[in-house]
């Protein structure tokens, strides 16, 4: 298995997330980028936030942007 663009699209908007409060979402308008609206439509499809244009993290989505955030680190120090 390998990283799509379509992937790779979904782990940017992951990143997006500030993980130090889960009180505070993202909204991706409808002047972003095709891609990064259709990634964030397919996070939502996914139940990994809480609205197909942004939102809030679900405990779902909660992990895999704490995955995403270690992965960015693992390879910006590697």
């Amino acid at each position: 298995m390998s990283f799509t663009p379509e992937l790779v699209e979904e782990l940017n908007i992951l990143a997006l997330y500030d993980l130090s409060t889960l009180e505070e979402g993202i909204k991706v308008h409808k002047t972003a980028e095709p891609a990064a609206i259709a990634a964030t439509k397919r996070l939502y499809e996914k139940g990994l936030i809480t609205l197909s244009d942004g939102g809030y993290l679900t405990s779902l989505g909660l992990g895999a942007a704490e995955h995403t955030h270690a992965l960015l680190t693992i390879l910006k120090i590697a």
